[in-house]
């Protein structure tokens, strides 16, 4: 992948996990002057997250022949999730994607994370839910989106709760715990799809990496980022819940 080098410094966080993945060559005004890449070690991982990505990639896509590697309406979507209650879909930019099984590492970080949500919410207005719970975002009147977030706080659940029970706002924060087959979706996918909806923070918690990138949100455009990476004592800090931190031992211990 080639970028320039003040795209670099506008979301190293971003680069630095995905150069886990490949080489980053950066750029300046136009002449190659650095790269990004990862050392032994990660190359090592990266080989046998490949691997996996190759085996299960089909299980991320539908298999229904009515939509299986084309676009699809929002009609078409609903009409497949309610023939299909047992599993869960995400429908993002025309696209349809099934929800595989999530593996030991993403539910055990996920659990200390609800405990330690769950926990420092308790008394305040701000609520956190988690998946499966259907939000439905729009980036126009044509671009409807459905995702089921693994975490997510609300601020305003009394006033957005439809009658049919379901939130029809726009959660403040969100948080995806990436798998091995679902990362770059979550690292570009949803974060452009969050960032252009009105979410204001966003979190990405990489079980595989041991790190926390975290990106906040001002008028639909990303205003900081911050990356956390395991350490004695390291802790991931909100931008917009002052005080709320998450110790990172804690959560990939």
């Amino acid at each position: 992948m080639i970028v320039s080098s003040t795209e670099i410094q506008n979301n190293f966080g971003k680069y630095l996990i995905m150069a886990g993945k490949e080489d980053i060559i950066i750029t300046k005004n136009g002449t190659e002057v650095a790269r990004l890449t990862a050392g032994d070690n990660i190359i090592n991982q990266k080989k046998t997250m490949d691997s996996v990505i190759k085996e299960e990639a089909e299980d991320y896509y539908t298999q229904e022949d009515d939509f299986y590697g084309r676009k699809a309406t929002y009609k078409e979507f609903l009409r497949l999730a309610k023939d299909n209650e047992d599993s869960r879909y995400e429908y993002i930019d025309g696209e349809i994607f099934v929800l595989a099984s999530p593996k030991t590492p993403h539910q055990t970080a996920l659990m200390e994370l609800i405990g330690s949500f769950y926990n420092w919410f308790q008394g305040k207005k701000c609520r956190p839910m988690i998946a499966p719970y259907d939000i439905t975002l729009k980036k126009s009147k044509n671009n409807i989106n459905v995702v089921q977030p693994d975490l997510m706080v609300i601020c305003d659940l009394e006033e957005k709760l439809g009658a049919d029970g379901y939130y029809k706002g726009v959660p403040s924060l969100v948080l995806e715990v990436l798998s091995q087959n679902t990362a770059s979706k979550d690292l570009l996918k949803k974060a452009n799809l969050y960032m252009n909806t009105g979410v204001q923070e966003y979190w990405m918690v990489d079980p595989f990496y041991k790190s926390i990138l975290i990106y906040l949100f001002t008028d639909y455009r990303r205003s900081n980022v911050r990356l956390y990476e395991e350490g004695s004592g390291v802790a991931a800090e909100s931008f917009i819940f002052e005080g709320f931190s998450i110790v990172l031992d804690k959560v990939f211990r």
